[in-house]
């Protein structure tokens, strides 16, 4: 597809986007005022809900328009490496980890090839075991151990404790379950020499375990669509924040900004705001180095989630905060990118709206007020069938199929009361504990504890059925609509039958 196509196509479906947009505010608010407080709360929660969606519909329109064509321009130029090579500390924060996991970690950043590096193990254990353990593993490895008297900000913290002894002048941050391929650093480093104002490089995160478990397997999806097209747009505009691992920062940067944020559990996210106000770059390079474990189990998916939802709405906080206080302390299109990323995981308070809405007029007739069908088919159809085109299309070219990205959503709108929980305690200030994701634990979830994605799928089935005799006596076409979209929620919720699966012992 040519430039000047991909262009039209984009442009089209911003279009689409903003047409249904307009249409849906105009109706809304110019029918509101006749009915009641009960219509009109229904009402403006789904166009909330709808507007949150088609907000994130364009900021990923945008984001696949700037990637395709960053990807059409062609590879970052690497230059040589200066001699002496920079000395970069490799750094591991571990708590509780299992061993094997470890030492697989540690065996390949050992391989990494360049010449000047320190690897270092941050054992923030407790446990007289994992203390033990970590002694080991420093000794078989030839590790430098890193330990501290008083625990404070989580990672964030330890890093934060290490780096005040640390002399070298790049530092490579790694989770520890990423096993990064010998040449990870060589492309990295001398591009950070290059480019002094570069606080760091972020390269991508996949998956190995994608064939161990359903929940893998989606969330190894949610990534690809998540580093192959946001992050390469986000480098393009100097907005790419720090994932947490397999990336390399500049030390003077870090220090800085007064070190790694402690003050949430994303501390990756909010310190890449922080250096980005301070007038430090970023870079995304989009070459596979390193592969990880994703959640095997539905458990610890929505633990890790938890946690990302937590953390990002309170970087939220902070962001508008900023923009407030410090409105030219960034571009207006970094702000755009940071409050995008920010504000994504209230998709799941977006989710629980629209699955409520068709569910109250099918059994209520609440709202009692509707965009007329034939607008709706118009203005939606256009919107939708162009979104969903646009995303599969592309996603395509890079050899996904439709149905592995399938898969990655459906996992998502499962998460939906975690996402939901997550995001109010954000917003209220609790961001709750730094906690890693489990792994290697393959057992399923109680089904007791599954109780909100049961009751869904029970009131949009029985919402379905009361529907469908509606029409049979009413043949208003407004209820078949709705009918639709219990139907399409009530076979995402039974979803949660494919992912919370009990793994077999191979597979854990």
């Amino acid at each position: 597809m040519g430039a000047l196509l991909k262009s039209v196509v984009f442009l089209g479906v911003i279009i689409a986007i903003t047409v249904y947009a307009i249409v849906r505010i105009v109706l809304t608010v110019a029918l509101a005022p006749e009915y009641s407080l009960t219509d009109r709360l229904f009402s403006f929660g789904l166009l909330l809900a709808e507007l949150f969606i088609l907000l994130h519909a364009t900021g990923y329109a945008v984001a696949l328009l700037r990637a395709t064509r960053a990807n059409d321009i062609g590879e970052i130029p690497v230059p040589p490496l200066p001699y002496p090579p920079p000395g970069v500390a490799i750094l591991v924060a571990a708590r509780h980890e299992p061993r094997e996991v470890l030492e697989e970690t540690f065996r390949n950043l050992t391989n990494i090839r360049y010449p000047s590096k320190t690897i270092y193990f941050l054992d923030d254990s407790s446990d007289e075991k994992y203390l033990r353990e970590a002694e080991e593993i420093c000794l078989k490895f030839n590790l430098k151990l890193f330990r501290r008297q008083e625990r404070h900000g989580a990672k964030a913290g330890i890093v934060n404790d290490c780096l005040k002894g640390l002399t070298d002048k790049y530092v490579a941050v790694f989770d520890a379950d990423q096993n990064a391929l010998p040449g990870f650093l060589d492309p990295l480093i001398p591009i950070l020499e290059a480019n002094p104002k570069l606080a760091f490089i972020q390269t991508p995160q996949f998956y190995s375990n994608i064939d161990s478990s359903h929940v893998a397997r989606g969330a190894t999806f949610q990534q690809a669509v998540f580093y192959e097209y946001i992050c390469e747009a986000k480098g393009t505009n100097e907005s790419m924040f720090c994932c947490g691992t397999n990336v390399v920062f500049r030390r003077e940067a870090l220090l800085s900004v007064g070190g790694m944020d402690e003050s949430v559990v994303t501390e990756d996210f909010a310190t890449s705001v922080k250096l980005h106000m301070a007038g430090w770059k970023s870079l995304y390079y989009n070459h596979v180095g390193t592969f990880g474990m994703g959640p095997e189990t539905l458990a610890a998916y929505f633990k890790q989630q938890s946690r990302w939802a937590r953390g990002t709405v309170g970087v939220m906080r902070k962001v508008l905060s900023s923009l407030a206080r410090h409105p030219l302390s960034l571009r207006l299109s970094q702000w755009w990118e940071y409050m995008l990323s920010s504000t994504y995981y209230f998709v799941g308070i977006a989710f629980v709206l629209l699955m409520i809405c068709p569910v109250a007029y099918l059994f209520f007739d609440v709202p009692s007020f509707l965009i007329h069908t034939d607008i709706y088919i118009s203005v939606f159809v256009p919107y939708f069938s162009l979104s969903l085109g646009v995303f599969f299309v592309t996603l395509r070219a890079r050899r996904y199929r439709a149905r592995d990205l399938f898969t990655g959503q459906m996992l998502t709108y499962v998460a939906f009361p975690v996402l939901a929980v997550a995001t109010a305690m954000g917003l209220l200030g609790a961001q709750g504990t730094f906690g890693i994701t489990d792994k290697g634990r393959g057992r399923a979830m109680p089904w007791t504890s599954l109780w909100p994605q049961f009751l869904f799928m029970f009131l949009n089935f029985a919402a379905l059925v009361w529907g469908i005799n509606r029409y049979w006596y009413e043949r208003d076409a407004s209820i078949l609509i709705n009918c639709v979209w219990a139907l399409y929620h009530f076979a995402i919720m039974c979803s949660v039958f494919y992912f919370n699966e009990e793994l077999s012992e191979e597979a854990r």
